[in-house]
């Protein structure tokens, strides 16, 4: 009798079986499991017939072993590029090579791949000992090597890019004119180094063009000293004429702002967003880490300045009038999701459920209920429930069909035309990445390079150049009004922004707690706070009421659910919650702690979270993200925070650590207790480490 195929189903293609170890290398291994054909009486592979499955009585398998290289030495790690086997791990090279800059310099990769050149022809009446095996597999080995530098020079030329000789690439020359002289690889070396000496041209026509995209914007308006608090005045000299930014229809805006978003989401490099490169951006001297992730925070926070400049920025506008604005970004929003643009989705959600628009609590009333009832839905798509995912599962749906969709979608997928994309949030691939890097060691045991963790960090950038191709396919046409339009949008400060929005509608006078304006959180102290929040407040509080005296802008308050019952006509719409006086990206440099928050990747558990620790010394304020859990006490985290600064660890006991507190205030953890337990729940997980007194170590920390 024949199995169905659900018995086939069954049977796991893949099982893992554990690790091996060989040369100093940890492997991990899995067997693989594939039917094999049982072949009638008189067929064969060799024969012109094919098998008969009917035949088959039963379903015959054949189990094969399969290792994937887990964690090795550098050399171990090169010599795999060229002699692994490609059909075992075909992931192993795309993985080194756009990972590799996290661990190791180009450089040295190089000075372990190439191999020298090859010794110079015996004289005809002297015996040559080389023998016809050897040079096979040298002749091999040259193979592959052309083969790992023609992959390396297509998918990432960036990375022999060193001005103004370009050392590396010049090595790379050498090799390919003796290995493979006249090759494609040759040809392409010899291409990108015409390109890097065109290089000043087009990065000068590149910085004009992200300018042209992104900015700058206009400088905010400065408040009179003589003028009520939050008024402000607008910039000397004549007023640009012209139709405003919502004087043109809304499918016009979305197609620009996607436009823009799809120029330079194409221009990300995928490098440049992992955790160890992202997570540089404040160091001193680091303005020019990742320009284009930048040029893509610069483009968000334009477009949520843009929301907020043109609702905020008229301050003697009725409710009815203000609402009419809310309503057009609201079409807009929608115009975009159709367009499958979720960035200028999620900057214009942003902006719209900033604290300083969501308070208004008379414009929400006199918005209609049908933009009210698309704004719920187009909030759900960002919902930070279950690690945010409602976006993740749309952006898979949207990957995977291209007509339009059923009804029976998660919250918030809006049938959409046939069309390209989608252009993603890239805050969601960041802040994974990020992550990643905090959590994963990059050494393990016996100095071997985690190399389990790269692959875990090429699956995000392999999804990120997959959704870059796509964007290809976009047909947009640029429209030179609305980009005007864009650039000269008035903006305000975050302070403004707040100031402004209370003078429109003061806040109750009974109210003890209203907001104030806070001072920026980054990144991986909002994520640490979310981490700590403490589920407290009531789901349907809205902001600025005074039943809930934190409102939005307490980093430990969670955000109304987005499944609540819709609110009472006439009150602000239930959202994923208000943001803070700022708008910004959430994955930029400086944010504030209301901004959309960002989940870590995977599940959460109470038992563990993300902290951040930094050194009071004169090397500036720069934060180093470890994993604490409930079993750590004090001096295993400033043991392993000095590791992370590049500290010697023999002073570890010479320090002593604060918790930093709203107010400006600080908690010291006893030298012998549990971190975990001892700090405060409540406050965004931020420490700083300081010398004892009479310690006279100076820590050097590493720069690199």
């Amino acid at each position: 009798m024949e199995r169905s195929a659900g018995k086939e189903l069954a049977l796991a293609p893949l099982q893992d079986w554990g690790e091996e170890t060989e040369d100093g290398a940890v492997y991990s291994v899995s067997l693989r499991r594939q039917r094999s054909q049982r072949w009638s009486p008189g067929e064969g592979p060799g024969g012109s017939q094919t098998p008969n499955p009917a035949a088959d009585t039963f379903l015959h398998y054949r189990t094969s072993k399969v290792r994937a290289l887990r964690a090795a030495r550098l050399e171990r790690l090169v010599r795999e590029l060229v002699s692994g086997d490609r059909e075992q791990d075909p992931g192993f090279v795309p993985a080194f090579l756009a990972t590799h800059r996290a661990f190791v310099p180009t450089a040295r990769v190089l000075s372990y791949l190439l191999p020298p050149p090859p010794p110079l022809p015996p004289p005809p009446r002297v015996e040559s000992k080389t023998t016809e095996g050897q040079d096979l597999n040298f002749n091999k080995n040259l193979r592959a090597v052309v083969s790992v530098l023609g992959s390396w020079l297509r998918d990432h030329p960036q990375d022999f890019c060193d001005p103004p000789a370009h050392p590396d690439l010049g090595s790379v020359r050498i090799f390919l004119g003796w290995a493979a002289p006249g090759g494609a690889e040759a040809q392409e070396a010899e291409k990108l180094l015409e390109d890097f000496l065109k290089e000043p041209e087009g990065e000068q026509e590149e910085e004009e063009l992200l300018v042209a995209w992104a900015g700058p914007p206009r400088a905010a308006q400065s408040p009179r000293p003589d003028s009520p608090e939050g008024c402000v005045e607008e910039d000397e000299g004549p007023r640009r004429e012209g139709p405003e930014l919502l004087d043109f229809c809304v499918d016009a805006v979305a197609e620009q702002l996607t436009l823009m978003d799809v120029e330079l989401f194409s221009r990300v490099r995928p490098c440049e967003c992992l955790g160890s490169v992202w997570s540089q951006r404040d160091r001193p001297g680091a303005s020019g880490v990742a320009p284009t992730v930048r040029a893509t925070v610069a483009q968000f926070n334009s477009v949520t300045g843009c929301v907020l400049g043109s609702v905020l920025g008229a301050p003697g506008l009725t409710a009815p009038q203000r609402a009419q604005r809310i309503e057009k970004w609201i079409r807009i929003a929608q115009c975009c999701r159709e367009l499958r643009n979720f960035s200028s989705l999620r900057a214009i959600l942003s902006a719209l459920q900033s604290n300083p628009i969501y308070r208004l609590k008379r414009s929400w009333g006199a918005v209609s209920r049908e933009p009210l009832s698309t704004f719920r839905k187009l909030s759900q798509i960002f919902s930070d429930e279950n690690n945010h995912l409602s976006s993740r599962e749309i952006l898979s749906q949207e990957e995977a069909t291209e007509g339009p969709q059923d009804e029976d979608n998660p919250p918030g997928s809006l049938p959409s035309k046939r069309s390209p994309g989608p252009v993603p949030y890239l805050g969601t691939f960041l802040t994974d990445l990020v992550m990643l890097d905090t959590a994963l060691p990059d050494m393990l045991e016996g100095d071997l390079i985690n190399f389990e963790k790269r692959r875990k960090e090429w699956e995000i950038l392999a999804h990120i150049q997959q959704l870059q191709r796509r964007c290809r396919s976009y047909n947009l046409s640029s429209h030179p009004h609305i980009l005007a339009a864009l650039r000269a949008q008035r903006q305000l400060s975050e302070e403004q922004s707040y100031r402004v929005s209370r003078v429109i509608e003061p806040p109750a006078a009974s109210c003890p707690s209203s907001p104030r304006i806070r001072r920026h959180i980054s990144l991986t102290k909002r994520l640490s706070a979310k981490l700590s929040r403490e589920k407290t407040s009531s789901p349907g509080s809205s902001p600025g009421d005074c039943s809930s005296p934190t409102s939005s802008l307490s980093p430990g308050s969670p955000p109304s659910s987005p499944r609540t019952k819709d609110p009472p006509f006439g009150s602000p719409p239930a959202s994923p919650g208000p943001q803070g006086p700022s708008t910004k990206l959430p994955l930029g440099p400086d944010l504030p702690p209301s901004s959309p928050r960002v989940p870590l990747p995977g599940p959460q558990t109470s038992e563990a979270r993300v902290i951040r620790v930094s050194i009071d010394n004169d090397h500036g304020n720069l934060y180093r993200s470890i994993l604490l859990t409930s079993q750590d006490k004090t001096p295993s985290v400033v043991q392993r925070a000095l590791l992370k600064h590049s500290v010697s660890q023999p002073w570890a006991r010479g320090y002593q650590l604060f918790q930093v507190l709203p107010g400006d205030r600080e908690l010291l953890i006893p030298d012998n207790a549990n971190v975990f337990y001892a700090m405060s729940p409540a406050a965004p997980g931020d420490f700083v480490l300081r010398q004892k007194e009479g310690t006279q170590h100076t820590p050097s920390v590493s720069m690199n």
